[in-house]
C-alpha cells in the first residue's frame, strides 16, 4: 500500500457504472453494504469476485463503524467489465492506525483484516475525501482480473 494522500479517489476510476449506498453508522452497516455489493456483482456477472468482494466490503465497513464516530458510512460501487472498485468513507481521519495494521502479526488478535483485503485486492489504499469533504475518509479496493502486460483484456 502506499501512503495515505491528499489526493481524492475518483469516484469511476475505471468506467462502467456507477453506484452509491449510504448507511447510518449501526452494527447492520456491514450486512447491508454486503448484501449491496453481492447484488451488483451478480447482476454486473462478476460471480467470481463475490466472495472477495463480501470479505473486503465486510472489513471496510466494519472498521468505519467501530473505529468513527461519523453518523453515515458512504458506499461507492465502480463497475467496470473487468474491474470492480468499492470506496467507503467515513467521517474518520486517515489514522496511522491504518498503516500500523498492515503490520500487524499472525500473534495480534486484531488489525489483520486490512492485511485480508491487501491479499484478495488488486490495490487497495486510504486517503482523504480532498478540499470537498475536508475531514472525511476513504478506504477503497479494487478487484477483478488482472490485465496482461500486453494490454489485452
Amino acid at each position: 500500500m502506499s501512503e495515505a494522500t491528499t489526493k481524492p479517489l475518483p469516484i469511476n476510476p475505471f468506467g462502467g457504472e456507477a453506484y452509491r449506498l449510504t448507511l447510518p453508522n449501526t452494527a447492520s452497516a456491514a450486512k447491508l453494504a454486503r448484501d449491496f455489493v453481492t447484488s451488483l456483482l451478480g447482476v454486473s456477472r462478476h460471480h467470481d469476485l463475490v466472495d472477495d468482494a463480501r470479505v473486503c466490503v465486510t472489513e471496510v465497513v466494519t472498521n468505519a463503524h467501530r473505529h468513527t464516530p461519523t453518523p453515515l458510512i458512504r458506499v461507492h460501487v465502480a463497475v467496470s467489465h473487468q474491474r470492480v472498485t468499492v470506496a467507503v468513507s467515513d467521517d474518520g481521519p486517515v489514522a496511522p492506525q491504518l498503516l500500523r495494521a498492515l503490520r500487524a502479526g499472525p500473534e495480534r488478535e486484531g488489525g489483520r483484516g486490512l492485511m485480508l483485503v491487501e491479499s484478495l485486492a488488486l490495490a487497495w489504499g486510504a486517503n482523504t475525501a480532498g478540499e470537498q469533504h475536508p475531514g472525511r475518509k476513504v478506504v477503497w479496493f479494487t478487484l477483478g482480473r488482472p490485465v496482461p502486460e500486453d494490454g489485452r483484456a
